[in-house]
């Protein structure tokens, strides 16, 4: 059996921050009390602008040895819609903007992007602490405009490190394409995101297709069962907000544990973002997976305990 890392997708979330940590703490503390009761977090900040080296250089020293980071690609490489201020500003001048203000991907600046991700995450990865690099594709990405081998020139740049992809149309894993796309990710040495997903068959509600692409490591996201709020929702607590059961979290709990059966490390990201509902997920499944919770949370003990 492989190992099973749980954790929270961010751990700095505004409903999480409110309703999770002891009152009064301060911003700074946050991480190294969160990594007392987990020992993974998936970064979310990343997505939004690359953090200075400075920032990377505290997470790595306020975390114990052994704790682990999955960190989510900027907005620009899994081809969301990007300002320019949103990259470093060293890549500015040379990027292209078009007419809606978004900047343009190129494969110069997706290589450079890809590069000064790897620079100023130096710090995980000589302290051995980061695990992955996410790449949570945008639902425009669809297999009737776009092809996966356009991801490999990103997934090459960023190697040896891992790269995880989510999918986020249902027609890249139909029943006529599925094998096609496992294939894919194999080839190109990806790690197929499985999700615990909203049911529904929209076009961006994904099943729970579980896979394993790498030897080394798979890839969990837990987003919630709330398919009302995922689809027509405005904030990311109407989108996510949703209080897992023991029974569904018991079955979330079988899942992963397929997949530690063919991976040696199995990252278990809970995305229920709404509040501290996903670190109460996390601390459940981590006891139905057998593993030690950590210490009981004190703040807002009326929600939690």
């Amino acid at each position: 059996m492989g190992q099973i890392h749980v954790g929270t997708s961010s751990w700095a979330d505004p409903g999480f921050v409110e309703e999770w940590y002891p009152p009064g703490m301060a911003a700074r503390d946050r991480l190294a009390w969160y990594a007392e009761r987990f020992d993974a977090v998936e970064v979310n900040s990343t997505f939004y602008a690359l953090p200075g080296e400075g920032t990377v250089q505290r997470w790595a020293a306020v975390t114990p040895p052994g704790f682990t980071f999955d960190v989510k690609l900027h907005r620009l490489l899994s081809r969301h819609a990007a300002p320019l201020e949103s990259l470093p500003p060293e890549l500015r001048d040379g990027a292209r903007v078009g007419s809606r203000g978004r900047v343009e991907l190129e494969p110069g600046l997706e290589r450079a992007m890809a590069e000064a991700t790897l620079e100023v995450m130096r710090p995980l990865r000589e302290s051995g602490k980061l695990a992955t690099f996410l790449l949570q594709l945008s639902p425009s990405f669809t297999p009737f405009e776009h092809r996966l081998s356009e991801l490999e020139p990103l997934i090459e740049a960023l190697a040896p490190h891992p790269v995880a992809v989510e999918l986020r149309r249902r027609a890249w894993v139909s029943a006529e394409r599925v094998e096609e796309t496992l294939r894919w990710y194999e080839s190109a040495g990806a790690a197929f995101v499985c999700v615990d997903s909203p049911p529904g068959d929209a076009p961006t509600l994904m099943p729970p297709v579980d896979a394993v692409t790498r030897d080394d490591v798979a890839y969990f996201r837990a987003h919630g069962r709330n398919t009302e709020g995922y689809l027509r929702g405005k904030t990311v607590a109407e989108r996510f907000g949703y209080r897992y059961s023991d029974e569904e979290l018991q079955e979330m709990a079988g899942r992963v544990q397929g997949l530690a059966e063919l991976g040696r490390d199995v990252r278990t990201m809970l995305n229920n973002n709404r509040g501290a509902d996903a670190p109460i997920a996390a601390r459940r499944l981590k006891e139905l997976l057998g593993q030690d919770p950590g210490p009981e949370p004190t703040a807002s003990q009326g929600t939690l305990l």
